[in-house]
């Protein structure tokens, strides 16, 4: 683990942390598409689901309600302390991303929905892996991430972020131990590119 980088992100996120509830703690606040392929994954999964890097809790907190298993776990403590209050009723816990209180093959589905977009391209394979040890094989892994033609830093309102191509994301989830089974692209007016990859683990 790089704790300079993980906790320049964590403090970026600290410090801005009530900001980031208002304005994106909340599932409504959210894109409709977004939305239904996330119900949709976390209802095929069938067992225990961890939110990597579940922010303000609320896709946590929106899916335990839905009746599935999940818990969050989260670095920035402001974001484990308001979900736990905002969110009585689920589990969270902080932790990184890069060494996940996780059991080996404990999980059935991993969601890691914007959590990567700060990793540093060199580091993200190691990340990707401890989610292949996470989960079982035959479980499912979800990833949100900002989509671009090549791999490219930019300047994220709360910290320096990563675009990633589709090809470049997939490539390395194959080498993690992972198969990638969707793909899912848009391009919003006034928004980056998006992608995500439903991915399964295999054996």
């Amino acid at each position: 683990m790089n704790e300079d980088l993980d906790f320049g992100v964590r403090d970026s996120y600290e410090a801005r942390a009530d900001e980031y509830i208002d304005i994106l703690g909340d599932v409504e606040a959210m894109s409709q598409v977004d939305r239904q392929l996330i119900e949709d994954w976390a209802q095929s999964v069938r067992g225990c689901i961890v939110a990597a890097g579940s922010g303000p809790g609320h896709w946590t907190a929106h899916l335990q309600d839905l009746g599935v298993d999940i818990k969050g776990i989260d670095l920035v403590q402001a974001f484990i302390d308001s979900a736990r209050l905002r969110f009585p009723q689920v589990k969270f816990q902080q932790g990184s991303i890069d060494a996940l209180p996780i059991k080996k093959s404990e999980l059935t589905g991993l969601l890691a929905w914007y959590s990567v977009i700060h990793i540093e391209p060199n580091r993200l394979i190691s990340i990707l892996r401890e989610f292949a040890r996470c989960v079982a094989p035959g479980g499912s892994l979800l990833i949100g991430f900002f989509e671009g033609p090549k791999i490219e830093a930019f300047n994220h309102a709360v910290t320096t972020a990563y675009f990633w191509p589709v090809v470049e994301m997939s490539r390395l989830l194959d080498e993690s131990g992972f198969e990638t089974v969707e793909v899912h692209t848009r391009v919003d007016i006034g928004s980056r590119p998006h992608a995500a990859i439903i991915a399964k683990r295999t054996a």
